[in-house]
């Protein structure tokens, strides 16, 4: 096969200094920054020639040792994220440690912004963790509202390198940050370690217009690179999509990061979608090589169906049924977690070689 060209033609992007400044400056429009006007002219010329120079990482050092190539500059960010989830990936190895349990609240929703009132998926986290913690399980919570209430929390969209060739999609994720086009804050880089140490994830999520939210999807696409992403960025020197391209048709062994952790979902809904997306969460986890830890464990129900909005807090109060759902998919996967490591549940895909990886 020949090696294939790379494709381009998508229209250019680069702003000119009149509007790059005016972009940045819009994040100064309190007039407490009125005062700071010299200091902002600085920053913004300093902004600029970053921009302009197109330094995405600015801060790098060589590789080293057990790299494809140990001479390649590489961002200091992404050898700090590779070493936070070896380190993940060592506690969850040492048997010494508790086992860990993720809690994921998909919901955006959040009493400290705008809707001025906790999601009914903070409260069904909230009802799972004791489950969790009387099994002797360590316990993270991992409350995606916070990109929508906190300050500086960001998960930026995937870019979909692994569609230009997978050993493009570097583990970790080093698109971000990128400083040039103040692309920072990245939340990432935090969420990743704390999947890699997890023995078992539950996810519990709203449906949005027959989907995840906006948070929880930003986190799914970003874990594409944990799904056969290429832990060396040497081998392709960056980003080139050349060498990228010829890596991959050498042959790719798209290596499952996250295989073997067993999961959990709830899925709730008010009128329509939430059998349908936790089907579709389900196939997502377990394409990632995750085991489901059985039916029991995969909720979905709805709370006040086709009742107000108003009201539904009042019609979880009333749904005793549906906590019951929840407290018996945290059970389940608490116990199958449970039979797995006392060598009593065997994943029976265990040595299956798939021939089609993609």
């Amino acid at each position: 096969m020949p090696a294939p060209d790379v494709r381009k033609g998508m229209p250019p992007v680069e702003l000119p200094r009149e509007e790059f400044e005016k972009r940045y400056r819009s994040r100064f429009v309190d007039p407490a920054f009125q005062p700071l006007q010299r200091e902002l002219d600085a920053i913004v010329a300093a902004a600029w020639d970053a921009y302009s120079g197109g330094r995405k990482a600015p801060l790098t050092r060589k590789a080293g040792p057990g790299f494809a190539d140990p001479d390649y500059e590489i961002s200091v960010d992404w050898l700090a994220a590779r070493d936070a989830i070896m380190e993940a990936q060592r506690r969850h190895d040492d048997s010494a440690l508790p086992r860990r349990i993720l809690i994921i609240n998909g919901s955006a929703r959040s009493e400290h912004t705008c809707p001025g009132e906790m999601s009914k998926s903070w409260r069904l986290v909230k009802l799972a963790e004791p489950v969790f913690s009387g099994m002797g399980f360590a316990i993270d919570i991992l409350d995606l509202s916070r990109l929508t209430s906190e300050f500086g929390r960001q998960i930026h969209p995937c870019k979909s390198c692994i569609s230009t060739a997978m050993p493009l999609c570097h583990w970790p994720c080093s698109c971000y940050p990128n400083y040039s086009l103040g692309q920072t804050d990245d939340w990432m880089n935090d969420i990743y370690p704390l999947w890699v140490a997890a023995h078992g994830i539950l996810i519990v999520t709203p449906v949005n217009w027959y989907h995840v939210p906006t948070a929880l999807k930003a986190m799914m696409d970003r874990l594409v690179c944990a799904d056969g992403g290429n832990p060396d960025p040497t081998s392709t020197h960056g980003k080139r999509a050349k060498e990228a391209k010829a890596l991959e048709l050498k042959g790719w062994p798209y290596p499952r990061h996250l295989a073997g952790r067993y999961f959990g979902l709830v899925v709730h809904g008010d009128s329509a979608g939430a059998e349908d997306l936790r089907r579709s969460l389900s196939d997502w986890l377990t394409d990632m090589s995750l085991i489901s830890a059985g039916r029991k464990s995969e909720a979905e129900g709805y709370i006040g169906y086709m009742e107000p909005y108003a009201t539904s807090h009042q019609a979880l109060d009333e749904d005793q049924e549906f906590e019951q759902e929840v407290l018996n998919a945290a059970r389940a996967l608490g116990q199958a977690l449970q039979l797995a490591l006392a060598g009593k549940l065997e994943n029976p895909a265990k040595g299956l070689v798939d021939p089609n990886p993609k």
